[in-house]
C-alpha cells in the first residue's frame, strides 16, 4: 500500500472510531469520509462496505485492549480489574462496544485467552475468587455491556462485578 493510502486509511479509521462512538453504526459513510477528509471513494476503496469498516474499527479496540493488558503488572488482581474497567470504559464511552465481542473467531480466543491469563494469575496470588472462570468472566461481562443499553450504570455493574470477584482474603 503507498504511504497515502495508508495514511487515507488510517485517517477513516481514527474518524470511524470517533462518529461511531458518538453516533453508533447508523452513522452515514458520507459523514465519515467528511470527518477523515477524504472523499466517499476512498472510504469505498479501503472498506466496501459499512460493516467492513465498523469490523475494522471493533478489531483495533480489542486488540489495543489485548496489548494492553500484556504489559508487566506487579499487581496481579490491578491488572485484572484495570482490564476489566477497561472493557467497561470502553462500552460507556462507546456505544458499539457490545458488538466487539462478535470479532472474528482468532480475536475472540486472544480476548479470553487473556482475560484467563490475568485471571489465572490473580488467583494464584490469592487475591481473586478461585472458582470463577474465564467463561464466568466473559458472559458477566457481556452482559454488563449489554445492559448499557438498557440504561445500565457501568459503574455500579463493574463495582458489583469486582466486588464479586474479590477473595475472601481481601477486603
Amino acid at each position: 500500500m503507498r504511504a497515502d493510502a495508508a495514511r487515507n486509511r488510517e485517517k477513516v479509521l481514527e474518524a470511524a472510531r470517533e462518529l461511531f462512538a458518538a453516533q453508533g453504526f447508523d452513522v452515514p459513510l458520507d459523514e465519515i469520509a467528511a470527518r477523515a477528509g477524504v472523499g466517499p471513494g476512498t472510504v469505498y476503496r479501503h472498506f466496501p462496505t459499512k460493516q467492513a469498516l465498523f469490523q475494522a474499527v471493533t478489531e483495533a479496540r480489542v486488540a489495543a485492549m489485548i496489548e494492553s493488558a500484556a504489559l508487566p503488572a506487579e499487581d496481579p488482581r490491578a491488572a485484572l480489574f484495570a482490564f476489566l474497567g477497561r472493557m467497561a470504559e470502553e462500552a460507556s464511552a462507546k456505544r458499539d462496544m457490545s458488538d466487539a465481542i462478535t470479532v472474528t473467531p482468532e480475536l475472540r480466543k486472544s480476548l479470553h485467552a487473556t482475560l484467563g491469563g490475568l485471571l489465572h494469575k490473580a488467583q494464584e496470588a490469592g487475591e481473586v475468587r478461585t472458582d470463577v472462570t474465564a467463561t464466568d468472566l466473559v458472559i458477566l461481562m457481556k452482559g454488563m455491556l449489554q445492559s448499557l443499553h438498557e440504561g445500565g450504570n457501568p459503574d455500579v455493574l463493574l463495582q458489583i462485578v469486582l466486588t464479586g470477584l474479590q477473595s475472601s482474603r481481601k477486603p
